[in-house]
Protein backbone atom coordinates (compact mmCIF):
# COMPACT_ATOMS: atom_id res chain seq x y z
CA UNK A 1 0.00 0.00 0.00
CA UNK A 2 1.17 3.59 -1.14
CA UNK A 3 0.84 6.22 1.25
CA UNK A 4 0.12 9.61 -0.46
CA UNK A 5 1.83 12.45 0.99
CA UNK A 6 -0.27 15.68 1.69
CA UNK A 7 0.98 19.27 0.46
CA UNK A 8 1.81 21.28 3.21
CA UNK A 9 2.55 24.98 1.44
CA UNK A 10 6.27 26.21 2.63
CA UNK A 11 5.06 29.14 5.23
CA UNK A 12 2.94 26.28 7.05
CA UNK A 13 5.77 23.91 7.30
CA UNK A 14 8.09 26.84 8.41
CA UNK A 15 5.47 27.98 10.82
CA UNK A 16 5.32 24.45 12.64
CA UNK A 17 8.93 23.78 12.74
CA UNK A 18 10.74 27.56 13.54
CA UNK A 19 7.77 29.90 14.48
CA UNK A 20 5.48 28.03 16.75
CA UNK A 21 8.80 27.09 18.88
CA UNK A 22 9.66 31.15 19.43
CA UNK A 23 6.23 32.27 20.26
CA UNK A 24 6.48 29.58 22.85
CA UNK A 25 9.21 30.56 24.38
CA UNK A 26 8.49 34.24 23.93
CA UNK A 27 4.88 34.20 25.22
CA UNK A 28 5.63 31.27 27.64
CA UNK A 29 2.41 29.15 26.40
CA UNK A 30 1.96 25.99 28.38
CA UNK A 31 0.33 24.52 25.26
CA UNK A 32 0.95 24.70 21.60
CA UNK A 33 -2.82 25.33 21.26
CA UNK A 34 -2.43 28.54 22.62
CA UNK A 35 0.18 29.57 20.02
CA UNK A 36 -1.45 31.97 17.79
CA UNK A 37 -2.19 30.94 14.35
CA UNK A 38 -3.61 32.35 10.69
CA UNK A 39 -7.39 31.40 11.24
CA UNK A 40 -8.40 33.59 7.72
CA UNK A 41 -7.49 36.11 5.46
CA UNK A 42 -10.04 38.38 3.67
CA UNK A 43 -9.82 39.96 0.19
CA UNK A 44 -11.78 42.83 -0.93
CA UNK A 45 -12.06 45.31 -3.60
CA UNK A 46 -14.87 48.13 -3.67
CA UNK A 47 -15.97 48.91 -7.41
CA UNK A 48 -17.64 52.44 -6.73
CA UNK A 49 -17.09 52.80 -10.56
CA UNK A 50 -19.67 49.87 -10.90
CA UNK A 51 -22.47 52.02 -11.18
CA UNK A 52 -22.09 53.13 -13.94
CA UNK A 53 -19.34 50.96 -15.81
CA UNK A 54 -20.43 47.47 -16.09
CA UNK A 55 -17.35 45.39 -16.74
CA UNK A 56 -15.86 46.56 -13.63
CA UNK A 57 -17.42 44.48 -11.89
CA UNK A 58 -16.02 41.36 -14.66
CA UNK A 59 -12.79 42.68 -14.27
CA UNK A 60 -12.07 42.65 -10.65
CA UNK A 61 -13.78 39.22 -10.54
CA UNK A 62 -11.12 38.07 -13.40
CA UNK A 63 -8.05 39.89 -11.39
CA UNK A 64 -9.37 38.63 -7.76
CA UNK A 65 -9.17 35.04 -9.47
CA UNK A 66 -6.13 35.48 -10.84
CA UNK A 67 -4.47 36.62 -7.68
CA UNK A 68 -5.96 34.24 -5.34
CA UNK A 69 -6.83 30.98 -7.56
CA UNK A 70 -10.51 31.24 -5.47
CA UNK A 71 -13.48 32.85 -7.35
CA UNK A 72 -14.64 36.24 -5.15
CA UNK A 73 -18.49 36.71 -4.55
CA UNK A 74 -19.85 39.83 -5.65
CA UNK A 75 -21.21 42.32 -3.11
CA UNK A 76 -24.48 44.30 -3.57
CA UNK A 77 -25.97 47.06 -1.96
CA UNK A 78 -27.67 46.77 1.08
CA UNK A 79 -29.62 50.40 1.18
CA UNK A 80 -30.27 52.81 -1.45
CA UNK A 81 -28.40 55.96 -1.34
CA UNK A 82 -29.75 58.72 -3.27
CA UNK A 83 -26.60 61.02 -2.96
CA UNK A 84 -24.29 58.43 -4.58
CA UNK A 85 -26.95 57.06 -7.22
CA UNK A 86 -27.22 53.59 -5.67
CA UNK A 87 -30.46 51.69 -5.50
CA UNK A 88 -30.79 48.30 -3.26
CA UNK A 89 -28.90 45.77 -5.12
CA UNK A 90 -26.79 47.43 -7.21
CA UNK A 91 -23.43 45.37 -7.26
CA UNK A 92 -20.64 47.75 -5.62
CA UNK A 93 -17.28 45.06 -4.76
CA UNK A 94 -16.21 41.94 -4.96
CA UNK A 95 -14.93 39.70 -1.27
CA UNK A 96 -13.52 36.46 -0.74
CA UNK A 97 -11.79 34.68 2.10
CA UNK A 98 -9.05 32.53 1.90
CA UNK A 99 -8.61 29.41 4.33
CA UNK A 100 -6.74 26.48 4.56
CA UNK A 101 -3.41 25.84 1.98
CA UNK A 102 -4.40 28.97 0.11
CA UNK A 103 -4.33 31.53 2.79
CA UNK A 104 -0.84 30.28 3.72
CA UNK A 105 -0.19 30.62 0.05
CA UNK A 106 -1.59 34.05 -0.92
CA UNK A 107 0.30 35.36 2.52
CA UNK A 108 3.49 33.86 0.94
CA UNK A 109 3.48 35.51 -2.63
CA UNK A 110 2.19 38.60 -0.32
CA UNK A 111 5.15 39.14 1.67
CA UNK A 112 7.63 37.27 -0.99
CA UNK A 113 6.43 38.47 -4.01
CA UNK A 114 4.08 41.63 -3.99
CA UNK A 115 5.76 43.24 -1.37
CA UNK A 116 8.65 43.86 -2.51
CA UNK A 117 7.10 45.18 -5.98
CA UNK A 118 5.84 48.58 -4.10
CA UNK A 119 7.33 51.46 -5.73
CA UNK A 120 9.60 53.16 -2.68
CA UNK A 121 8.46 50.40 -0.49
CA UNK A 122 10.22 51.13 3.61
CA UNK A 123 7.83 48.66 4.98
CA UNK A 124 3.89 48.53 5.91
CA UNK A 125 2.61 50.35 9.01
CA UNK A 126 2.57 48.69 12.42
CA UNK A 127 -0.55 50.60 13.65
CA UNK A 128 -3.43 48.82 11.24
CA UNK A 129 -3.92 46.21 14.13
CA UNK A 130 -7.30 45.58 15.53
CA UNK A 131 -6.77 45.31 19.40
CA UNK A 132 -7.07 41.96 19.27
CA UNK A 133 -4.30 40.99 16.88
CA UNK A 134 -5.58 40.87 13.07
CA UNK A 135 -3.99 43.04 10.87
CA UNK A 136 -5.69 45.36 7.91
CA UNK A 137 -3.60 46.18 4.88
CA UNK A 138 -4.74 47.83 2.11
CA UNK A 139 -3.63 48.09 -1.41
CA UNK A 140 -3.22 50.77 -4.02
CA UNK A 141 -2.55 48.48 -6.79
CA UNK A 142 -3.21 45.29 -7.89
CA UNK A 143 -0.52 45.27 -10.09
CA UNK A 144 2.40 44.18 -7.19
CA UNK A 145 0.84 40.50 -7.84
CA UNK A 146 2.57 38.68 -10.84
CA UNK A 147 -0.08 37.02 -11.64
CA UNK A 148 -1.47 40.09 -12.73
CA UNK A 149 -0.48 41.53 -16.14
CA UNK A 150 -0.66 45.33 -17.10
CA UNK A 151 -2.26 44.52 -20.39
CA UNK A 152 -4.75 42.32 -19.32
CA UNK A 153 -5.96 45.42 -16.94
CA UNK A 154 -8.91 48.22 -18.05
CA UNK A 155 -8.37 50.00 -14.43
CA UNK A 156 -5.93 50.40 -11.56
CA UNK A 157 -7.45 49.27 -8.39
CA UNK A 158 -6.90 48.79 -4.95
CA UNK A 159 -7.98 46.21 -2.54
CA UNK A 160 -8.23 45.45 1.38
CA UNK A 161 -6.32 42.68 2.78
CA UNK A 162 -7.54 41.47 6.30
CA UNK A 163 -5.03 38.67 8.02
CA UNK A 164 -7.02 37.09 10.59
CA UNK A 165 -5.19 35.35 13.42
CA UNK A 166 -6.24 33.34 16.58
CA UNK A 167 -3.88 36.09 18.72
CA UNK A 168 -5.28 37.52 21.97
CA UNK A 169 -3.09 40.54 21.36
CA UNK A 170 -2.07 43.05 19.08
CA UNK A 171 1.80 42.12 20.26
CA UNK A 172 0.97 38.41 19.63
CA UNK A 173 -0.31 39.24 16.22
CA UNK A 174 2.43 41.43 15.24
CA UNK A 175 5.13 38.89 16.48
CA UNK A 176 3.60 35.82 14.67
CA UNK A 177 3.63 38.29 11.22
CA UNK A 178 7.01 39.48 12.00
CA UNK A 179 8.11 35.60 12.12
CA UNK A 180 6.45 34.90 8.76
CA UNK A 181 8.43 37.47 6.72
CA UNK A 182 5.79 40.55 7.13
CA UNK A 183 7.95 43.27 5.88
CA UNK A 184 6.92 45.98 9.04
CA UNK A 185 8.86 49.48 8.94
CA UNK A 186 11.76 50.45 11.07
CA UNK A 187 11.43 53.55 13.26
Amino acid sequence: MTTATTYVPRLRQRYLDEVVEVLTREFNYRNPMQVPTFTKVAVNIGLGEALTEGRAIESAVADLTAITGQRPVVTRAKKAISNFKLREGNPIGVALTLRGNRMWEFYDRLVNAALPRVRDFRGISADSFDGRGNYALGLTEQLIFPEVSFDDIDRVRGMQVNIITSARTDEEGKRLLELLGMPFERR
